[in-house]
């Protein structure tokens, strides 16, 4: 896995904003629905890993200090310097003698080493048929899958788990991250293809696809709202019932409102990565009597002679 700055072309320094852009953009060019080129599945599951890490303030800090890799593993430390047993090719001691130390992992003679402790460290590969680095006669990994889960806003919102059947009729329990857009994948790890015997299984990769609403449209993680408001609230002032994701809530609008005029609504958006919530943003929309009312009509009249008069 690449480094997943160069993956979403993005510098080390990049805002937020700049990585959730970068993230949309390839997702949106190589998502397997939309490009059919066989190398394009590859680049949209690399993106994603990237953004997996780079979207997340905590992760993205763990990686920019090697904590973790670019797939998100913990990195292995504490072997600066180490230069095997019995010394490095040379006797100096000065490097690792990776040759010689798999060639005694049996840990019979003097100076071996238990194959226990091989694992321990390079993992469970060393353990199948003498695989190295490489993986050559190591367990075969699982394939992953793709699968797609269709939310609503109001879903998104309540960040409730949600029941979903995958690929083979196993169903599972899924947590819709904080901060999700429309088009990202997670990784559900392990819950993909079976593996090889002792090769780790794949995983899911979710897309997630949110619905159109049809009171609100997504502007990152804030909503924005187009609010019916009476005429008489427009002119004397009122109270102003607002559609939220979680119920409607009223607010009050001074008097003289014009049409067009946006109220914001703190903390009634979508759920941010940090636990926050982006805002709703409510314009208002006069709307006029359905019937006619004969003093708005001469109110209007006069209104209309009046500014005549003074041009």
């Amino acid at each position: 896995m690449r480094n997943p700055y160069d993956v979403l072309g993005v510098p080390k320094g990049a805002s937020e904003a700049e990585i959730k852009k970068a993230f949309r953009k390839l997702a949106k060019a190589y998502h397997p629905d939309s490009n059919k080129d066989p190398k394009a599945a590859e680049r949209f599951s690399e993106a994603n890993t990237a953004y997996e890490i780079l979207g997340d303030k905590e992760k993205r800090a763990q990686f920019d200090r090697g904590e973790i890799d670019a797939e998100g593993k913990p990195r292995a430390t504490g072997f600066e310097g180490f230069s095997g047993f019995g010394g490095g090719r040379g006797g100096g001691g000065g490097g690792f003698d990776f040759e010689g130390f798999t060639q005694r992992r049996g840990g019979a003679g003097p100076g071996g080493v238990g194959e226990d402790f091989i694992s321990h460290i390079f993992g469970e590969a060393f353990r199948a048929g003498g695989a190295g680095p490489s993986g050559r006669g190591g367990p075969i990994r699982g394939d992953d899958v793709a699968a797609e889960l269709s939310v609503t806003l109001e879903q998104v919102a309540s960040e409730d788990k949600m029941r979903i059947g995958l690929p083979g009729g196993r169903d599972v329990d899924v947590m819709i991250p904080k901060g999700v857009v429309d088009g990202q994948t997670i990784r559900l790890r392990g819950l993909g293809g079976a593996g090889g015997p002792r090769g780790e299984p794949g995983d899911v990769l979710l897309t997630i696809r949110i619905q159109p609403h049809p009171v609100f449209k997504v502007d990152g993680a804030d909503l924005r709202a187009t609010v019916d408001l009476p005429l008489e609230d427009a002119v004397l002032g009122g109270a102003l019932r607002v559609p939220t994701l979680t119920g409607a809530v009223e607010m009050k609008v001074p008097a003289m409102t014009s049409s067009g005029r946006t109220f914001r609504l703190r903390g009634k958006g979508l759920p941010k990565k940090d636990g926050s919530r982006g805002d709703l943003f409510a314009t208002t929309a006069i709307v006029l009597p359905a019937s006619d009312d004969p003093a708005l009509t001469e109110y209007a009249r006069r209104r209309r002679e009046a500014k005549a008069g003074t041009a």
